[in-house]
């Protein structure tokens, strides 16, 4: 942790620079052409309903970099959302969305796109951070590899099925799924963290007890000094031999990763520059599955016959059956699904599905986010190759998120070793899930409502003849 000392202080002067420039650019675009104003192109979504040929047109909305209260308001927004989004492991989607439509002015699809460039950068901020970190009670990472593995290829092939799934389904359907969805999630991580407190409370009298009998055995000549009474040992997050990031990172395990991730990527942009349902399309896409399908199943094999274990859970000893091994797979597939369904990235499924199967809070909030890096930044790369998104808002959001991941761990670690409690990760997740899906929830019903006003078409899309116009 004192490696970690400068992390505030660092953060403070990045950001005031990130400001500071900031100003520079806008004063720069207010001497610039006026006409720019007028660049703020508003979402024109066309509906043609003649028959089966209905095609979606689609305009982005750019607002002028210009510093003012929108900024301010959003970078303070963000940069909550992203603390506590990358603590409970969830990446915090669910309130970078709704700042960037509501509060700063994109549209709905650029603002996706920010949110996973934000994403990724308070991802990637949070697993450099955890690199070195050790499990809480193992001598172990704090990032389970062998679960990521298991997890991280299924995931992704249930993303690019859920996107698929948020073309078709109309919108009314998908907003009344995000609400049933991440209530439940967080109501469900909440009664999960309340456990989880109730056994920190017993464990903790338990430990005091034991100091208060361990004292009164003690003889007069021995020095308390051998027992002492603080809770200090209690806390969750022992002291362990530190090691080098060398020799805490798994590998093989993260190169088969980054191999599936660059081979799922390669395939996602050759389809975007297929016609939506031809031959080549269809081939691309299901090329996605041999690549996921077998990399889970060959961890799953290896789980299966005692080569690996997710030792996270203290399972060293035992082998996992092949039915649980299936069930965790399908719950990597169907956490994708919702995720690509609801237009946000996997680790608000991850994140309470790992404390669901008890895995510890610390490891679950760390391997989600890495899972989560791997799926949000090929997002990212699609969406810049597809140009959605313009790159200096892109960049000052980005190390806002990134600040906010790097001081969030530090304090809420800094937290947890002070007072022994990692229920508060559980907390903090089950607080971020219900805050977006509150605000994710309103603005899919404000939009809603707009568009049963001007009598659009709410029915299901078509996925041959959706087209993005950029």
């Amino acid at each position: 942790m004192k490696a970690m000392k400068w992390v505030p202080d660092r953060v403070l002067i990045v950001f005031v620079l990130l400001l500071l420039s900031l100003y520079v650019t806008s004063s720069h675009h207010q001497n610039t052409d006026q006409k720019t104003v007028s660049s703020e192109i508003h979402v024109t979504k066309r509906v043609q309903t003649n028959d089966q040929d209905a095609k979606v047109f689609y305009k982005h909305t750019w607002p002028r970099m210009k510093f003012g209260w929108k900024i301010i308001v959003g970078s303070i927004i963000g940069f909550l959302g992203s603390a506590f989004g990358t603590v409970g492991g969830v990446g915090g989607g669910g309130i970078f969305v709704p700042m960037l439509t509501l509060i700063v002015g994109f549209d709905a699809k650029s603002a996706t796109a920010i949110s996973k460039c934000m994403i990724t950068g308070g991802a990637a901020a949070t697993v450099f951070y955890n690199l070195k970190q050790r499990h809480p009670t193992l001598d172990m990472p704090v990032i389970d590899y062998d679960l990521a593995l298991l997890f991280q290829p299924m995931l992704m092939l249930g993303i690019s099925v859920g996107v698929a799934f948020n073309v078709i389904f109309p919108d009314w359907l998908i907003t009344a799924l995000l609400i049933v969805v991440f209530i439940g999630l967080s109501v469900n991580a909440f009664l999960k963290g309340v456990q989880t407190w109730k056994k920190e409370t017993i464990l903790k009298k338990e430990a005091r007890q034991n100091v208060r009998l361990n004292v009164l055995s003690d003889t007069a000549g021995t020095s308390n000094a051998d027992h002492p009474q603080t809770e200090s040992h209690i806390n969750t997050n022992q002291t362990r031999r530190k090691v080098s990031v060398m020799e805490n990172v798994c590998w093989k395990e993260l190169g088969i990763l980054v191999s599936v991730w660059i081979l799922i990527l390669a395939l996602q942009i050759g389809k975007n520059y297929t016609r939506n349902c031809s031959a080549l399309y269809w081939v691309l896409n299901l090329l996605q599955v041999p690549v996921t399908v077998g990399t889970s199943l060959y961890e799953a094999v290896l789980l299966q016959k005692g080569k690996r274990v997710i030792a996270s859970k203290g399972d060293e000893q035992r082998r996992l059956h092949v039915w649980k091994l299936m069930v965790y797979c399908t719950c990597g597939l169907m956490a994708g699904i919702i995720g690509g369904l609801l237009g946000l990235g996997g680790g608000f499924i991850l994140g309470p599905l790992f404390i669901g199967l008890g895995i510890p809070p610390q490891v679950s909030s760390a391997t989600s986010t890495f899972a989560m890096t791997f799926s949000a930044s090929m997002s990212v790369v699609e969406y810049y190759l597809l140009k959605r998104f313009p790159v200096p808002y892109a960049l000052y959001f980005v190390a806002v998120a990134t600040a906010a991941a790097l001081v969030g761990q530090h304090l809420v670690r800094k937290v947890i070793a002070i007072l022994g409690r990692t229920s508060l990760i559980i907390f903090i997740l089950a607080l971020t899930v219900f805050v977006s899906g509150i605000s994710l929830g309103g603005v899919g019903i404000a939009n809603l409502i707009k568009r049963i006003e001007k009598k659009e078409n709410m029915g299901f899309g078509d996925l041959c003849s959706y087209r993005v116009r950029s």
